[in-house]
Parts: structure tokens; C-alpha cells; sequence
């Protein structure tokens, strides 16, 4: 992999996961001298597999990214292990990376993604991944039939409970911090319609036993001994979702509130209000796992090349 990044860009992209790496695949396709800013944090290196990509169905997420670098290095794409701090714009954007240089570019593809923040429950960012699990479409087939357990946080944890019935009939959703009165009748009525036991009460901790999850403990109980355990194999969480949109709120780029964060107003193709500058990815929204992040990285990378090559007939046109 090219790790040199001289001059000027057409483009850069800052992100190397799915998304940004898609984006940099079209566009060094497209012949445009492009750079890929990666600090090498990936959202999923928790997870040991990732699902429901075509083809790539339980590949790691760590081979695919290898694949995807090696990929963009056949067209010229130049990658550098690096952060970058800021962006400011100009004729140019100029990008300042935390290794203390400073890259140009005529067009920006900001693919930062989010951070996961877990509940503060002993046990569960230790599991993150293996046995503590958030997405059903990710992992509720490999932990299909087991005892579940859903860790709320907030009333909408219910909902993910009741999706996460498709997977398993022996499902317990603990209230945690959530109370009861939280809860609508609706509720109610369809968490007993899909089975679903209801636990209020905090959770203490996640016990685990011989590197396995065995149960979740409630607080409570005598002073030596803790509270009520259940016994579960597998615990679904809703972590917060911390959108890393700071480059773009420098940008001067707008964002809307969703109940998941903040994220930018993006056009169908990732276009942010700021000319020049794309989001792609889990940096415009929540909900993109790694196929649609790819897919919106391809749909950047192939309307930037596009709007280049429009600008640059412009130009000679004026001339």
C-alpha cells in the first residue's frame, strides 16, 4: 500500500472503513488521485464475523478492510495511517492531519463513522461482540434458540426485545434504569404477545463463567450475596450512538437531530450542505451496516468523479 501523500488531490477521503474505502475504490477506477485518511479504529473490531454482506456473508471485518486496502492500491489510491484534525476551505479544502502535515484536495469524503457508548454495566464491554451483542441482523442467527436477555436503556428497548423474539421464544427484557410506568399499554400487550418476560429492577452485572456468559445479576439482595441472578446466554444492548460529525460541524455543515444523534443533511448521494464535501456511511446516519455503507461510498465516488469532470469542462469552457 502507498503510504506517500504529496500535493494535491482530487479527492480525499477521510475514513478507511467500508464506506470510505468504497468511495476510494471508484474513484482511483475513475483515474482520480485520491488519498484515504484512516486512523484504524473500525466500529465492528469487536466482532470476530460480519453478516448479511452478499458473498461475504461471515468474513471478518478485519479481512475485508485488509481486501478493500489491497483493492484501492491497485488503482493508484494512496492511504496514509493517520487522523485528520481539521478542515478548513478555500479554492482548496486543506485537510491537517494529526502527524502534522497538511494535504489538498478539490473534494472531501468524510466517512468517520460513530463510536458505540455501552451501558456502565459490569460485564458488558468486556462481552461487546462475543456474547453482548446489539444488532439481531448481525448476530441473532449465530446465537438463534438461546436464552436472551435485552438490557434497556431506554423505553425504545422495547422494540428491540420484541425484534429480537424472531430469534429466540425464550426472551427477558430487564428494565435496568427504564421504570415500569415508562412502559405504554402497547407496550405491554405486544411484549406478552411475543412472550417476552418483563424484569424491573437494575442490573448489577453480567455474570460470566468459564468465558462465557451465564447470567444477568440484579442489585439487591443481602450485603454478601447480590441480588436475584438469571440465567441467559446471550445479551442484546442498545448502545448510544456518538456520531463522529466533528470535521463537519467545522465545515459549517448542517445537521438534524435523530433520536440516534445528530447527522448531516445529506442528498441521495451523500452530498452534505457544504459544496464539495460527502458523507457516507455511518457518518450520515445510523442505521447503514456495512453493505449500505458500501453501497453509499460507490454512489459518492461515482458522482464526485462526475462532478470533477463537469467542473473542469466548465473551466475550459470559461477559458
Amino acid at each position: 500500500m502507498t503510504e506517500t501523500h504529496t500535493g494535491s488531490y482530487d479527492v480525499v477521503v477521510i475514513g478507511g472503513g467500508a464506506a470510505g474505502l468504497s468511495a476510494a475504490l471508484v474513484l482511483g477506477r475513475s483515474r482520480r488521485r485520491t488519498l484515504v485518511v484512516d486512523g484504524g479504529e473500525p466500529r465492528n473490531t469487536p466482532a470476530a464475523h460480519m453478516q448479511g454482506y452478499l458473498t461475504r456473508d461471515g468474513m471478518s471485518p478485519a479481512e475485508f478492510l485488509a481486501l478493500g486496502r489491497e483493492e484501492i492500491a491497485r488503482y493508484g489510491v494512496d492511504l496514509v495511517r493517520d487522523r485528520a484534525v481539521d478542515v478548513t476551505k478555500g479554492d482548496e479544502f486543506a485537510v491537517a492531519l494529526a502527524g502534522g502535515e497538511t494535504v489538498h484536495a478539490r473534494r472531501i469524503v468524510v466517512a468517520t463513522g460513530l463510536k458505540d457508548e455501552l451501558p456502565d454495566v459490569p460485564g458488558v464491554a468486556e462481552r461487546f461482540g462475543r456474547d453482548v451483542i446489539h444488532c439481531p441482523y448481525c448476530h441473532g442467527w449465530e446465537v438463534r434458540d438461546q436464552a436472551f436477555g435485552v438490557l434497556a436503556t431506554t423505553p425504545m428497548s422495547v422494540h428491540q426485545a420484541l425484534i429480537v423474539s424472531q430469534w429466540s421464544k425464550d426472551v427477558t427484557l430487564f428494565l435496568h434504569t427504564v421504570a415500569e410506568s415508562e412502559l405504554t399499554d402497547d407496550d405491554l400487550r405486544r411484549l406478552a404477545a411475543a412472550g417476552v418476560s418483563v424484569v424491573p429492577g437494575e442490573v448489577a452485572e453480567l455474570v460470566v463463567e468459564d468465558d462465557r456468559l451465564t447470567g444477568v445479576r440484579l442489585t439487591g439482595g443481602t450485603p454478601s450475596g447480590g441480588g436475584t441472578t438469571h440465567s441467559r446466554e446471550a445479551v442484546f444492548v442498545a448502545p448510544r450512538a456518538i456520531p463522529q460529525t466533528g470535521l463537519l460541524e467545522k465545515l459549517g455543515a448542517e445537521l438534524q437531530e435523530t433520536p440516534f444523534g445528530a447527522y448531516p443533511v445529506v442528498d441521495p448521494t451523500g452530498l452534505t450542505t457544504v459544496p464539495g464535501v460527502w458523507a457516507v456511511g455511518n457518518a450520515m446516519g445510523f442505521a447503514e451496516q456495512v453493505v449500505n455503507a458500501a453501497s453509499a461510498g460507490y454512489r459518492a465516488g461515482a458522482t464526485i468523479n462526475g462532478d470533477l469532470l463537469m467542473a473542469d469542462l466548465d473551466a475550459t469552457v470559461r477559458i
